[in-house]
């Protein structure tokens, strides 16, 4: 999320780059210029320290805490998970395994049976 400045303020609405590089950083720019932003986890749960760091809400905390416990916690889907891919097991065109066609077995033990040619 984008803190909020003289220069983000015009930018509501408008694309912004973002870049992640290999050492884990991130950052944000518009027209090469970086812009300050803070990140924040989309699946925030309450921990066992915020309940005893608060003691005014420590009640509400550790109810919301409860809560969250009794719900399953979500598990981050890959993209193929979240389009819908799911594997066929096989290639498409012509089939490329004759070995357990039962065509091709009746084929070569009739083959097999034949007797051998007169000499």
């Amino acid at each position: 999320m984008l803190q909020e400045t003289e220069v983000t303020r015009g930018l509501v609405g408008r694309y912004v780059e973002t870049y992640t590089y290999a050492d884990g950083r991130l950052d944000v720019r518009w027209k090469g210029y970086s812009l300050p932003y803070t990140v924040f986890d989309k699946d925030q749960r309450v921990t066992h320290a915020a309940i005893t760091e608060n003691k005014r809400l420590g009640e509400v905390l550790a109810y919301i805490k409860e809560r969250q416990d009794q719900r399953p916690v979500s598990k981050v889907k890959t993209n193929s998970e979240k389009n819908g891919y799911t594997p066929r097991g096989r290639k498409p065109g012509r089939p490329t395994d004759n070995m357990n066609d039962p065509v091709v077995i009746a084929r070569r033990e009739k083959a097999l049976m034949r007797p051998p040619a007169a000499e």
